[in-house]
């Protein structure tokens, strides 16, 4: 079996990701559903497989840095696909946007604190920064999370192979 590198991995796992959001999407005609959560489920087993494998060529000396730059590579790959598949797909459903600015302008006058001027202003802002919020909370979320997991999952690797030496 061929032996794939941190980055490699990340790319598959990216590719995994995409096509999965794909079939949610064309499944359900949204990503606010619980599927989602195989998105993320494929997210950390990436960066799981990243380390596992590493783990059993790694020696009981070696740092969490060295751990943790494994899972890195993989998953800094993983968000810069994730965040061009977000961007690309803004793009060609530009219809998000306007259903995005008809929900805020029904919130808006339902809670009646703002004139008709100030809804179509607060539309307008809401609407040009659409892309740029989603952007920047696809690339903070998928950093977080790659991150929390590769800190833990190093954690425990490096113990459990410190362990298995000592017994």
């Amino acid at each position: 079996m061929r032996n794939f590198t941190a980055t490699q991995k990340g790319l598959i796992t990216g590719a995994a990701m995409i096509v999965n959001s794909f079939l949610i999407y064309n499944i359900r005609g949204s990503f606010t559903n619980n599927l989602q959560y195989i998105t993320y489920s494929l997210y950390v087993a990436g960066i799981l497989w990243t380390l596992i494998d590493f783990s059993k060529a790694a020696s009981t000396d070696t740092k969490f840095g060295g751990y943790f730059s494994q899972g890195f590579k993989c998953f800094i790959v993983v968000t810069l696909l994730m965040v061009l598949f977000t961007a690309g797909f803004l793009l060609m459903h530009p219809e998000m946007k306007e259903q995005m600015a008809a929900a805020y302008k029904a919130d808006l006058i339902k809670g009646g604190n703002s004139t008709p001027s100030e809804i179509e202003d607060k539309i307008a802002m809401a609407k040009k920064s659409f892309m740029p919020v989603l952007l920047m909370g696809a690339i903070f979320g998928y950093l977080v999370i790659g991150a929390i997991v590769t800190a833990l999952t190093s954690a425990i690797l490096m113990q459990t192979k410190k362990i298995k030496n000592q017994g």
